[in-house]
């Protein structure tokens, strides 16, 4: 329910960090400044949706967004609701199903280390893959090695 036109725009949601999730919106073209947010979300459809606990906030005190801690991924699809209200009058539902491990951001590989032989004119670089909460198997990262003549 709610008028056509009024929804959401631009919901994107980013992994990062393992285990922290942002995801923000754009609030609708006709949203007037007294239009309020609220996002819900679950990970199976067994669950409840539980509702946001810290908003990203606009100048006008929309939410405009939101940030989690302590998200896993796993295989897990989540799927996530905006709605909201404005001078009493509901605005219109989105909704959007997300493959969580699509999102994740990876952090630069760990403990890198490069050893130079002048004799040989070899280096030897090394180093251990990034953490991550869903990967398990190290064989699935690919590596670019970008080196520059200084």
């Amino acid at each position: 329910s709610g008028m056509n036109g009024t929804a959401i725009e631009n919901f994107v949601c980013v992994i990062f960090n393992v285990s922290f999730m942002n995801c923000t919106w754009d609030v609708s073209e006709t949203a007037s400044g007294d239009t309020q947010y609220y996002l819900y979300w679950n990970t199976s459809e067994k669950e409840d949706f539980t509702e946001c606990q810290n908003y990203i906030k606009d100048n006008c005190g929309r939410h405009t967004g939101c940030r989690f801690q302590n998200v896993t991924i796993e295989k897990n699809k989540a799927t996530f609701l905006v709605n909201g209200s404005r001078s009493g009058q509901s605005i219109q539902l989105y909704k959007k199903k997300i493959v969580l491990y699509r999102i994740e951001k990876l952090t630069p590989p760990l403990n890198v280390t490069v050893n130079c032989t002048e004799a040989s004119h070899r280096c030897e670089i090394r180093w251990q893959p990034p953490r991550t909460s869903h990967v398990k198997r190290h064989h699935c990262f690919k590596y670019e090695i970008v080196i520059e003549n200084k």
